[in-house]
C-alpha cells in the first residue's frame, strides 16, 4: 500500500485521565506512521495539527495533537497545574492510542510543555520550533503577573480578531504573506483555543516565569529550530539552553510563525527518524 493511501484526515478524539479529566486530541498523517505528540503554543489548541498534518504524512508521522488542560475541548486542570505535572496526562493519551514510544515537538508555548512530557522513558527524541525557554521574561510572561490582564487582553483580541478576519491572528506571529487556508488554519486555532477563555494563557505564561525545577535532564536527542527574527520568543534563551543542554540548533532568517512554515517538513522528518 502506497504511503498516500494511508493518509487520515484530522479527527477529534477523547480520553479520559485518571482523575476524572477530559483530554481531547487530534489524530492526523500516515495512519501507520511514527508516531508523534505535538504541543501547540499558548494560546493554541488541537487545531494546530491542520498546520502539520500534510507535512506529517509525507514524513510517515502519525500527529497526535492534544488540546492541553483549559484549552479547547480538554477539561481545565487542577489548582497549581503546570508543565510539570504534563507527563502523566501525555502518558494517558499514548496509552488511550496504544502507542508504546512516541517522538514530541513544541511550538512556540508548547516548547516547555514538550520538554516536561520527555522526561519519561516513552520519549524518544524532542524538537522544538520557536520555543519558549523558562525561566522568561517575554512580554506575556511579564503581564500575567497583573491579574485578570491577560484574560482581559484575550477577550479583546479575540473580539477583534473576529471582525477583523484571520490575517489579523496571523499578523501576531509572522509578519510574511501566507497562503490563505494558512491564515484560517492558525485563527481556527487560536479562536479554537480560547473556547473556554484565556484562563489556561494566563497560567502557562506565569509558568513560564519558573526555573526549570522539576524537569530531569534529558537523555534523549533534542534538537531546535528557531528564527534570527522572532519577536515573539527571542533567540538568546533558546541558544543558552541548546549550549547548556548539548541540544542541536538550527537558526533561521526568520520569524516565529515563519520557522514553523518554513522548517515543518524537515523538524516532522527527523522526528520521524528519517
Amino acid at each position: 500500500m502506497q504511503r498516500e493511501d494511508r493518509r487520515a484526515a484530522l479527527s477529534t478524539e477523547t480520553c479520559t485521565l485518571s482523575d476524572g479529566r477530559t483530554l481531547a486530541y487530534t489524530v492526523g498523517g500516515d495512519e501507520d506512521g511514527t508516531p508523534v505528540v505535538a504541543h501547540h503554543g499558548t494560546p493554541g489548541s488541537r487545531l494546530f495539527a491542520s498546520l502539520l498534518s500534510d507535512a506529517a504524512a509525507a514524513a510517515g508521522v502519525r500527529l497526535l495533537t492534544p488540546d492541553r488542560p483549559g484549552y479547547g475541548r480538554s477539561s481545565p486542570p487542577p489548582d497549581e497545574w503546570s508543565w510539570r505535572d504534563w507527563r502523566s496526562d501525555v502518558a494517558a493519551l499514548l496509552d488511550a492510542e496504544s502507542v508504546d514510544r512516541c517522538a514530541v515537538v513544541g511550538f512556540s508555548g508548547g516548547g516547555p510543555f514538550a520538554l516536561a512530557a520527555a522526561a519519561s522513558d516513552r520519549v524518544r527524541r524532542v524538537g522544538l520550533v520557536s520555543a519558549v525557554v523558562p525561566p522568561a521574561d517575554i512580554g506575556l510572561v511579564k503581564l500575567s503577573r497583573i491579574p485578570f490582564a491577560i484574560r482581559l487582553l484575550f477577550r479583546l483580541s479575540s473580539a477583534f480578531a473576529s471582525v477583523a478576519g484571520p490575517d489579523a491572528v496571523v499578523g501576531q506571529y509572522t509578519d510574511r504573506s501566507v497562503p490563505a487556508a494558512v491564515s484560517k488554519a492558525v485563527a481556527d486555532d487560536f479562536h479554537e483555543a480560547l473556547r473556554r477563555g484565556a484562563t489556561a494563557v494566563a497560567r502557562e505564561n506565569r509558568s513560564f516565569a519558573n526555573e526549570w525545577a522539576g524537569i530531569d535532564r534529558l537523555s534523549v536527542p533534542v534538537r531546535a529550530w528557531h528564527g534570527t527574527r522572532d519577536e515573539n520568543a527571542p533567540l538568546p534563551a533558546v541558544r543558552a539552553f541548546a549550549d547548556e543542554s548539548d541540544a542541536t540548533l538550527t537558526v533561521a532568517e526568520t520569524d516565529h510563525l515563519g520557522t514553523l512554515l518554513a522548517r515543518r517538513d524537515e523538524v516532522l522528518r527527523w522526528l520521524s527518524g528519517a
